[in-house]
């Protein structure tokens, strides 16, 4: 079926946009400065427009995952996912103001230089490890993502399909720097939201409007806002979605390195704030149209359900399934789509391996060098040229793990929960540093470890019972052997008995960032003040910038009037002596 419906104008569409992407790196390889220094490298110079950044922050976390993850949860789910778009409007002015002016003052290449100011170097290199882990297994499901579609709308195996796309991606991320991958980015997002609006608009002209798509899915139960249940256990409701939604954003929009790289890539805090702002409606824009596209292609299936007519391998299909078995006929629109797709992952894939080698470079191997004496040998020249390679191992990293995605379940569920367990704790060890004072290393680690472990363990932990898809039917199919499986398998997910799994196993994947981002804070602040009343007996002075400017207000005398000095092989000396603990609680109120 696949191979005969794509045809040569598709591959055509398909090629040029990879050609293109290609291109853009070309072209910022021979430009501007060059690629010869680490800034132009990895922070494009700090020179950018607001508007490439804040698409590019919409499309290094969006991307191929919300195309086909988020039209296939409204889809089997139901609408009530769209509610977590609420949630980021919540929690924007946290990031812009609550985190990123701490992130740049500092102006270092690793977001992880601030633990090191703020607690030592342990911390430091515990986080960042943690970053690379999370960021490592999120390539590998972005990347087999469109892999997937590709091979469900053309045929071509998944193995050409993986190589195809990681090595472009690779291509122009690493010969055309961060410059290259923010311009890519806004030409891939037009992709994304062209290859979904061609769905929208197929899907409604074939219901016949679109109250008749609407009418559809309400009849089918598909639209559901309002679900407060308090039960933690249910997959969404508005509580999970807005909490978890909102704790979610701020580890990605608050504290990732690969978005605290795209926002130091502007010219002043206060661009860098617009970009973030301008990021949520764009962000919005696409999840709100990926949602409504889920339902446009219910209104077709409604009653024969592709998954149960045996004609696609996992509900993450459906989206290309739609397009080949409705557009087909079109030259080149399903090139668009497999184009916008493909697009979806270059963007999150060139972002990540990009913020992985500025981690590499910063928090692994110059470290080393300065301790071994030889940070003089890393010259500029070799510093770029070090960072170019480690994006070339990264994007081959990147297409490894693809081939082992397969195993995380559906898409949207299976990234989500990565950032969940893995960022949810490294929030947590941000907001310990940056609210509060108290804190120290002992504290941010155990509170770091404690975190990672309790969320892995519940986020990874199994069995898990299956989710509850909502009831499809095969009633309208033509074939008569379909009508058996009549309101099969689906419903029955629905009505089965979860009481006999663990009860942390049951919890709602968006519950993973909260429970990971509380774990951290409380047995940070909580072994913080234990060991330092016990052990230290002081509070470790530091610079008043590494605090939130919501605390600054509130910091004791001490902190500050401290200054930090630059020593000559860059690590920083305090200039004045650690303060008892009673001599703070004396100055103010905790």
């Amino acid at each position: 079926m696949a191979e005969e419906t794509f045809g040569v104008a598709d591959y055509l569409v398909v090629a040029l946009m990879l050609l293109i992407s290609a291109a853009i790196g070309v072209y910022y390889r021979f430009t501007g400065g060059k690629q010869k220094t680490v800034q132009e490298y990895l922070l494009a110079d700090r020179n950018m427009s607001i508007v490439p950044v804040a698409f590019s922050l919409m499309a290094s976390f969006m991307s191929a995952v919300t195309l086909l993850g988020v039209s296939s949860e409204n889809y089997s789910y139901g609408t009530q996912f769209v509610v977590i778009n609420f949630a980021y409007g919540l929690v924007t002015p946290i990031a812009a103001y609550g985190y990123l002016p701490v992130f740049y003052e500092l102006q270092a290449t690793s977001a992880y230089e601030y633990l090191e100011r703020r607690f030592g170097k342990a911390t430091r290199l515990f986080a960042s490890i943690a970053f690379s882990f999370q960021m490592i297994l999120y390539m590998g499901i972005v990347l087999y993502a469109p892999a997937l579609a590709l091979s469900a709308v053309t045929g071509i195996s998944l193995v050409i399909s993986i190589l195809s796309v990681g090595a472009v991606c690779t291509f122009y991320s690493t010969i055309g720097g961060m410059k290259a991958v923010l311009v890519t980015d806004v030409f891939q997002s037009l992709l994304m939201f062209a290859a979904v609006y061609c769905v929208i608009i197929k899907g409604t002209i074939d219901a016949g409007g679109l109250d008749k798509v609407w009418q559809i899915a309400y009849d089918g139960g598909r639209i559901e806002f309002d679900n407060f249940s308090v039960d933690p256990t249910v997959r969404h409701t508005v509580w999970s979605l807005v909490i978890g939604g909102g704790f979610t954003y701020l580890t990605l929009y608050a504290v990732n390195q690969a978005q605290i790289q795209r926002l130091l890539c502007v010219k002043s805090l206060k661009k860098s704030q617009q970009a973030l702002w301008l990021s949520w409606p764009i962000l919005t824009a696409l999840s709100l149209s990926t949602s409504f596209s889920g339902l446009a292609i219910y209104s077709r299936y409604f009653d024969c359900d592709p998954l149960l007519a045996k004609q696609i391998d996992s509900n993450d299909q459906l989206l290309p399934y739609f397009v080949v078995d409705t557009l087909s006929y079109l030259p080149g629109i399903s090139g668009l789509f497999v184009a916008g797709i493909f697009s979806g992952s270059l963007s999150t894939v060139s972002s990540a391996v990009n913020s992985l080698a500025a981690v590499t470079l910063e928090d692994y191997i110059r470290p080393v060098l300065v301790k071994m004496g030889k940070s003089s040998k890393l010259t500029e020249k070799r510093s770029t040229l070090l960072t170019k390679i480690l994006v070339l191992l990264y994007g081959i990293l990147c297409i490894g793990m693809a081939f082992v995605a397969q195993s995380l379940g559906g898409v949207l569920q299976a990234s989500l929960t990565i950032f969940g367990v893995v960022g949810g704790p490294l929030f947590g060890t941000f907001t310990l540093g940056m609210f509060f004072w108290i804190t120290n290393e002992v504290g941010a680690i155990s509170g770091l470890a404690m975190g990672l472990a309790i969320s892995l363990w519940i986020g990874f932990g199994g069995p898990k019972p299956p989710p509850p898809y909502l009831p499809v039917s095969t009633e309208g199919c033509e074939d008569p052997v379909f009508a058996a499986l009549r309101l099969g398998n689906a419903t029955s997910t629905a009505l089965r008995d979860d009481s006999e799994y663990f009860y942390l196993y049951r919890l709602s994947y968006m519950w993973y960032v909260v429970i990971g981002f509380g774990v951290t804070v409380l047995f940070g602040v909580f072994v913080s003040f234990v060991y330092g009343k016990l052990v230290l007996k002081e509070v470790k002075l530091v610079e008043a910038k590494l605090f939130s400017p919501f605390i600054k207000r509130i910091l004791p005398r001490e902190f500050k009037e401290f200054k930090e000095v630059a020593t000559i092989n860059g690590s920083f000396e305090n200039n004045m002596n650690h303060v008892g603990v009673k001599d703070i609680e004396n100055s103010t109120s905790f």
